[in-house]
């Protein structure tokens, strides 16, 4: 007998709030109450995960907003007047709106997503969810603040942004073309149905209903990979890290690596990469830069939830090899 999504829902909810707290006003009496007994690394474990979690709250919050608006007040003859009808020119428009959507990696996938049932082709989609948690200004001031000593660091990590978001999309362009790519989700209905009839008579509320419902959904996935990213940074072999620097390839597939498994929000990473500049090279340092914010553990479940499998792994190669290719080529330059 499966356990109706309401209910799931409230579980994550309680579980979270149990968590919030632990974390708060918690103490070794309190956890042993309520039957937890937890190692010193199962504590850092506890810390990490409820770190990783607040921080990107808000963020989270922020996508299922945006997500909502864009569901409940956005209609496709207005996105189809707004999106360039030749694909390149389409590219170059979702570069445009990378650089003022400010909204990290997790909660750009739900309004992609919400773009793309809403008609906007799927290439044009995918840049925007690469190039929105880099080219923004929020992340623009930190890898600012954080290499100010390297300027060409600041640069490279753009560029080198700009141009994978590029080719990516023509691939992706090239492969897929107008195939549906999207999960079917029981919840999507929910969107088709006229907000009066979703919640009261007021539009306000059935946003409101919306945005708690988007944010839930995404928040179950995210949790998921936030408890994997804080093993990572516990159990994370730190001298195997530090031998493969030795290597331009090794070392930027290592920081990628690394940028993958932490998890980090891009409004934060870049102060985590400068703590390596002195260890790897300048390549190492911009496929971390990139890559984490792109693909990490945390918002690949939220892709799964999303995204067809098929689609997810070609997506997850495919910005693999060209993060690396060209963090690898551009750091010869700078």
């Amino acid at each position: 007998m499966s356990i109706p999504t309401s209910l799931k829902d409230m579980i994550i909810f309680l579980l979270f709030f149990i968590f919030l707290s632990l974390f708060f006003f918690g103490n070794e009496a309190m956890i042993q109450m309520v039957g937890i007994s937890l190692s010193e690394d199962g504590k850092t474990v506890f810390i990490l995960f409820l770190g990783i979690f607040l921080e990107a709250l808000p963020f989270l919050l922020l996508g299922a907003i945006a997500s909502s608006v864009i569901n409940l007040y956005i209609s496709e003859k207005m996105i189809a007047r707004l999106i360039p009808k030749n694909p390149i020119a389409a590219i170059g428009m979702a570069l445009v709106a990378a650089v003022i959507t400010p909204v990290c990696e997790c909660a750009i996938i739900p309004v992609v997503r919400r773009l793309v049932q809403k008609g906007v082709p799927v290439h044009v989609g995918v840049v925007l969810l690469m190039g929105a948690p880099i080219l923004n200004f929020i992340v623009l001031a930190s890898t600012y603040f954080a290499f100010n000593n390297k300027m060409e660091i600041v640069y490279g990590r753009f560029l080198v942004c700009i141009i994978a978001a590029i080719i990516v999309g023509i691939l992706v362009y090239l492969f897929f073309g107008n195939q549906n790519v999207l999960k079917i989700q029981k919840e999507d209905l929910i969107g088709n149905v006229q907000v009066n009839r979703i919640k009261g008579e007021s539009k306000w509320k059935g946003m409101l209903h919306h945005v708690c419902h988007e944010f839930f959904t995404v928040g179950k996935y995210f949790m998921i990979g936030a408890f994997f990213a804080s093993l990572a940074q516990v159990y994370l072999n730190g001298s195997a890290v530090v031998q493969a620097a030795e290597s331009t390839f090794k070392g930027t597939a290592v920081m990628m690596g690394l940028a993958y498994l932490l998890s980090l929000c891009s409004e934060a990473d870049a102060f985590v990469a400068a703590s390596f500049s002195k260890i790897f090279s300048v390549h190492a340092i911009l496929g971390f830069l990139v890559f984490g914010p792109i693909l990490d553990v945390k918002n690949t479940f939220v892709m799964l939830s999303s995204f067809k499998l098929k689609f997810v792994l070609f997506f997850i190669f495919l910005v693999t090899a060209v993060v690396l290719l060209l963090s690898i080529f551009a750091g010869n330059f700078l």
